[in-house]
């Protein structure tokens, strides 16, 4: 297929478009900076320069291809207090998608995600399927607008699109991520404890970048219309497992920390760190036949590469 892939130099993207060159699809990479657009030409896809907000850019190579994979998303305004501009930037570029697609039963895939779908007990993909829920009731109105986008995704399919929507965990790790666990092997190096909230019972679902990547992959091109499927390996991994191995690596004590101070401790990552959030994937590897075979978070970090000395 030819793919047109938004996000493509970022951190998934720059692992689904080898794995779909790999197969032996073409890929179309969007591209907003001149950087982003050099490592896509030299990972072997066709650049497409542009950004989420260039709609007929879109909606033109969306017609143009056999198959849409949608990864971009703005997380530097998210992150900053407009995550209900991101949210209505992402809807705007999925409804193009959906017009360009419309009728042609060509396969459209977005990223969604995972957390705080089913705090406390083990989430499956059949969760977060009504517009209303735990997730918008206690994160907001941005992220319960992201979940509608994924609500819209998945109605396509009464368009002859055949939609599908990945939710990913809140870590996607491997050898040079730089988000959630980063961040938090970078406050235990700051605070000079490896610490979790509480007795850091609570769980934490994973996967490794490259099983991202290749469920990506089996969705582009088998996914039944209109289905949500999990980008699970581990269900769920308690915090003070992690913050053990991080303590072993940095050579840092383990502490508690109280969920009244876990604000000033942890800053913004706080509350995400404080959720109970396991997922299921049953679902997914059943249809799909989707089996993860990179390392478990807790073996990732062992590995020693979110420990490396930050560069000056």
């Amino acid at each position: 297929m030819r793919v047109f892939v938004t996000g493509a130099s970022g951190w998934i993207g720059s692992a689904v478009v080898p794995e779909l060159i790999g197969a032996g699809h073409q890929v179309v990479g969007l591209a907003r900076s001149d950087a982003s657009a050099v490592a896509l030409a030299e990972a072997g896809a066709e650049v497409r320069r542009g950004t989420l907000d260039d709609l007929d850019t879109l909606r033109g190579t969306a017609a143009e291809s056999d198959g849409v994979i949608h990864l971009a998303f703005k997380h530097d305004i998210a992150f900053s207090g407009g995550f209900e501009d991101a949210a209505d930037a992402d809807r705007l570029a999925i409804d193009t998608f959906g017009e360009a697609l419309a009728g042609s039963d060509r396969p459209f895939v977005i990223a969604s995600g995972t957390l705080g779908l089913a705090p406390g007990r083990v989430a499956t993909e059949q969760d977060g399927q009504a517009s209303s829920g735990p997730v918008g009731g206690h994160w907001g109105a941005g992220p319960l607008k992201r979940l509608a986008n994924a609500h819209a995704t998945a109605a396509l399919a009464d368009r002859g699109v055949r939609s599908s929507v990945v939710r990913l965990p809140p870590t996607v790790h491997g050898d040079g991520d730089h988000g959630f666990m980063a961040t938090v092997v970078s406050i235990a190096r700051e605070k000079g404890v490896s610490g979790y909230i509480g007795d850091g019972a609570n769980r934490w679902p994973a996967v490794h970048r490259s099983d991202a990547a290749h469920l990506f992959r089996l969705a582009l091109e088998s996914a039944p219309a209109g289905s949500t499927l999990h980008a699970i390996a581990d269900q769920g991994v308690p915090i003070r497992a992690v913050a053990e191995v991080i303590g072993r690596q940095l050579g840092l004590p383990l502490a508690s920390v109280s969920p009244d101070d876990a604000a000033g401790h942890f800053t913004w990552l706080a509350a995400f760190l404080a959720m109970d959030s396991p997922v299921s994937s049953a679902y997914t590897r059943e249809v799909l036949g989707w089996q993860p075979t990179g390392p478990g978070l807790l073996d990732d970090l062992d590995k020693g590469h979110y420990f490396a000395a930050p560069s000056v």
